[in-house]
């Protein structure tokens, strides 16, 4: 593994790290901003479902924190124990984001729908691929068949890639979703709807950082490939 790689990694864990804390403390001020209306996150998502019209999905509560997601296969909107519970401007933002998901999902939203559909092989190529990488550049050394090798590897982390990158423009519109119908039901106060917008740029930020990463992660394995050719 080259120096070049490790000062890769560092520098995307490190920006990752900042991101990720950056999104707690926002989420820990917001989560002091009380709802007006004074509806919980599970209720507030019970709400928007019905205003979209969908019945067949349940808001239920999930372990942990930020572990906050939608389910397509069994149709569950999983709030974290504190964004179900609490009646704060994160819990509603966190909690109208993950129905913006079910949204989504009831109206065949596009780039859901191919998100979902490579889930099965995301999850096969990304514990393979740098496997795969290394043993191609190990058999280059001694074979000319160890760059079929690497080049699969390589494509194996560009299917993982793309998945990342797919997965931005789901966020970005489950996040738009849920900001326009808290705005458009008036169900925050513009304090609360500015924290929740905040929030949930942060929350998206986490998505952009970790498709970068991948890219550079990617470009990088491209590079090693073709030096070495």
């Amino acid at each position: 593994m080259g120096l070049g790689y490790l000062i890769l990694i560092g520098a995307i864990s490190l920006v990752s790290w900042l991101v990720s804390s950056k999104l707690k403390s926002k989420f820990e001020y917001y989560s002091k901003v009380q709802l007006r209306n004074g509806m919980s996150g599970a209720e507030i998502a019970e709400k928007m479902l019905a205003d979209n019209g969908i019945r067949d999905v349940r808001v239920i509560s999930t372990p942990g924190r930020l572990t906050d997601h939608y389910n397509p296969a069994d149709k569950t909107v999983n709030l974290s124990e504190a964004v179900y519970n609490q009646r704060n401007a994160a819990a509603a933002a966190v909690a109208a984001h993950e129905v913006g998901h079910a949204v989504q999902h009831a109206q065949a939203y596009s780039w859901l729908t191919m998100r979902s559909n490579m889930v099965p092989m995301v999850n096969i190529s990304s514990k393979l691929s740098q496997w795969v990488i290394y043993g191609g550049l190990i058999l280059m050394a001694v074979s000319s068949f160890g760059i079929y090798v690497a080049v699969a590897g390589l494509v194996l982390m560009g299917i993982a890639t793309l998945f990342s990158f797919i997965t931005l423009p789901v966020e970005y519109d489950a996040s738009n979703r849920a900001l326009a119908w808290l705005k458009g039901k008036n169900m925050v106060s513009q304090e609360e709807y500015a924290g929740a917008e905040d929030a949930l740029k942060w929350a998206a930020r986490t998505y952009l950082v970790a498709a970068l990463g991948a890219l550079a992660s990617l470009i990088y394995f491209a590079y090693q490939i073709l030096a070495r050719r």
